[in-house]
């Protein structure tokens, strides 16, 4: 079992922390996109925040930082990120668990097979149905749900349940589980693997971290592509090998179905999505709108409208475009790049997306810096389809919507790639 001992609290000064928690107030509001949407007493959690750091016994710096994330949650931006020194990030971990909110119910989807996990011995698939006794919606509604930026409720539920073990590394928690069988056991489980990479927090790859691509050629002849993340320099080039010689085949293949449920958000990727949706459109089609703030000392109300993008079909003597049909999966974790390709790809009629509602999280974000070495990283831009109608902070609509229901993951069963392969079913027969 890996132990890690939780290391040594640190404490700034009040004044470091009141000219951090300055710079967010001042910050985010003169440079958030979105200030016309925040209901929240905006000053007052100021005060609040600034009497917090104030207090005695002094708050440690990790208390501080779940202060801040509580404060700018207000602002319900699903690009917002508080980014502490190093010193205060290393501190924090959690159990080399991937988990997902399905129903609202937290469900462990893969875990780090490593030697406390062989005993531990948390089954994929299993419900956790309290944290350190406590039931497990109470614990993410109390503890978790009201640090997390997100844009809609949904969003906002199913990243609360990805972050409902995060704390100070090296500490343990006991959980109680509900197997795939029905059984329900306990298990105990270390905060070991740092948010900052791997399992003693040195950086690098996550083990639990998916290929930025994955794909795989269905039983019906449709290709399946997963895209975990357009920010991989190489994701164009795994996308084309998945794709072979489908372009060439056109409409006698099955078709290509692209999942983007499970993208990372990153800051960049936005023009890989594009370049891969070229590679599916035979005429130009046109990208989302963007609005920048005008900055005048006397108005911050007016904006600067930039012309959408055009994404354009390739080159016929560079590679043939894929001509036959497609489906997108969207679920509330599709948000940044990936949302851009979901706001291209369903204004220009391309094809269906299929499942919930995206995460209305997009727009080009800015970091700035705190005092102290702390950053505020938010969006600055205001993101519309084409036409001008917003998608954020409400999502995208699918026009296929499925639902994630917890009978059907137990049962193996994908609600939304079987209404992806019914839907090229039914165009491979027109």
């Amino acid at each position: 079992m890996l132990l890690v001992a939780p290391l040594v609290a640190q404490r700034a000064s009040p004044v470091d922390r009141h000219l951090v928690a300055a710079g967010l107030w001042a910050d985010a509001r003169y440079n958030y996109a979105y200030w016309d949407a925040v209901r929240a007493n905006w000053d007052s959690a100021f005060a609040a925040t600034v009497t917090y750091a104030a207090a005695r016994p002094a708050p440690s710096d990790l208390q501080f930082f779940r202060r801040l994330r509580r404060w700018a949650a207000l602002l319900h931006d699903g690009q917002l990120e508080i980014l502490p020194p190093a010193t205060i990030a290393n501190r924090i971990a959690h159990p080399p668990l991937t988990l997902r909110s399905i129903e609202r119910r937290p469900f462990i989807m893969d875990y780090v097979a490593n030697d406390e996990m062989r005993v531990a011995r948390p089954e994929r698939l299993a419900e956790i149905l309290a944290v350190q006794g406590m039931p497990a919606a109470d614990w993410i509604r109390d503890s978790v749900l009201p640090e997390i930026a997100a844009a809609t409720e949904t969003s906002r539920w199913d990243r609360a349940v990805v972050q409902m073990l995060e704390g100070e590394r090296g500490t343990a928690l006991h959980l109680l589980l509900r197997l795939p069988g029905g059984a329900e056991r306990g298990a105990s489980v270390t905060r070991s693997m740092s948010l900052t990479g791997g399992e003693r927090g040195g950086g690098g790859r996550s083990p639990l971290e998916r290929p930025a691509l994955e794909a795989d050629t269905l039983p019906d002849g449709a290709i399946l592509v997963r895209v975990n993340s357009f920010a991989a320099p190489d994701m164009l080039t795994q996308f084309d090998r998945a794709l072979g010689d489908a372009p060439r085949e056109g409409l006698r293949h099955r078709g290509l179905i692209i999942d983007l449920r499970e993208t990372t958000w990153t800051v960049s990727g936005r023009e890989q999505g594009y370049a891969l949706l070229s590679r599916l459109i035979e005429r130009p089609f046109l990208a989302s709108r963007r609005l920048i703030r005008q900055y005048r000392p006397d108005s911050l109300s007016d904006w600067f409208a930039l012309p959408s993008d055009t994404i354009w079909p390739p080159v016929r003597r560079e590679r043939i475009a894929y001509s036959g049909p497609v489906a997108v999966l969207i679920s509330p974790r599709t948000g940044g790049p990936a949302e851009d390709f979901v706001a291209a790809f369903q204004a220009g009629g391309r094809g269906p997306s299929i499942g919930e509602s995206s995460a209305g999280s997009t727009g080009r974000t800015t970091t700035l810096p705190l005092a102290g070495g702390w950053e505020l990283r938010l969006t600055v831009s205001r993101d519309a389809f084409p036409d001008g109608k917003e998608f954020v902070p409400t999502g995208i609509a699918p026009q296929f919507p499925v639902e994630v229901r917890v009978e059907d993951l137990l049962a193996g069963r994908d609600a939304a790639l079987e209404r992806a392969r019914a839907y090229l079913t039914d165009a491979a027969r027109r």
